[in-house]
């Protein structure tokens, strides 16, 4: 029998375990959350537009994932799952993986797995890795007749064609409200020179900072953690210098 100090270890230890299911608030200002909603917005209207137009009212011409590649080329346009290749290739690719599961796998529920996990090794190997893809093989197997009428030609319009136009739109607004759009900086531009910090920083510090800014897909205690861990490789560093 368990006695009384280890049950409330146990009872404590489920009490935290439940509680990381409560949302947590999102660290994002408001102008950057109002400027990502607009920008989602405009983007998916235009790309339907500029797509209805250009393969005609006949044809398949959007796709229900560019959705979600908005939400993370507008909401998060620094996250690497949210770069220019990763949207266009990311997508165009898992639309190959899921026509070729459809035709090789006979079996549905075996294909539509087949598929996702194809997208994944081929959008990691390609390094344009984008959630939506997932959901882009998936449409390749279970869009219905519409989809699979366009056969291998599904990748290339209406896939690429609406990830492109996107990609472009996201390009522009980005850039237009002062985002940096690719956001990994090129070997050729000057990178940020090292901060020295003389005062300790907070959780709350750092969460204040988020705040300030646009949406980064990082909670504080990991951030925190990161801080951390990079401020003891520094300080491991200087003393093999100091050694040497």
């Amino acid at each position: 029998m368990l006695n009384y100090r280890h049950q409330e270890v146990i009872c404590s230890s489920c009490i935290h375990f439940l509680k990381r299911f409560w949302p947590h608030p999102v660290p994002v200002a408001g102008k950057h959350l109002l400027l990502g909603a607009a920008g989602a917005g405009i983007g998916i209207v235009l790309t339907s537009l500029c797509s209805h137009a250009i393969l005609g009212s006949a044809a398949f011409w959007l796709i229900a994932p560019v959705g979600a590649s908005a939400v993370l080329i507008f909401g998060i346009p620094n996250s690497p799952l949210a770069q220019p290749w990763s949207v266009t290739g990311g997508n165009c690719i898992s639309a190959l993986a899921g026509i070729a599961a459809f035709n090789w796998i006979p079996i549905p529920a075996l294909a539509c797995g087949a598929a996702v996990s194809l997208a994944i090794i081929l959008m990691y190997c390609l390094r344009c890795l984008h959630p939506p893809g997932g959901a882009v093989a998936l449409t390749a197997i279970l869009g219905g007749d519409p989809v699979h009428h366009e056969g291998i030609y599904y990748a290339f319009s209406p896939v690429l064609l609406n990830s492109s136009i996107l990609m472009f739109l996201a390009l522009f607004f980005n850039n237009l409200i002062g985002r940096r759009y690719p956001h990994a900086l090129s070997a050729a531009e000057a990178k940020p020179a090292p901060v020295v910090i003389d005062v300790p920083v907070t959780r709350a510090d750092l969460h204040a900072a988020l705040m300030k800014g646009q949406f980064i897909d990082v909670d504080e205690d990991d951030l925190q953690d990161v801080l951390l861990e990079a401020e003891s490789l520094a300080r491991q560093r200087a003393s093999q210098v100091a050694r040497s």
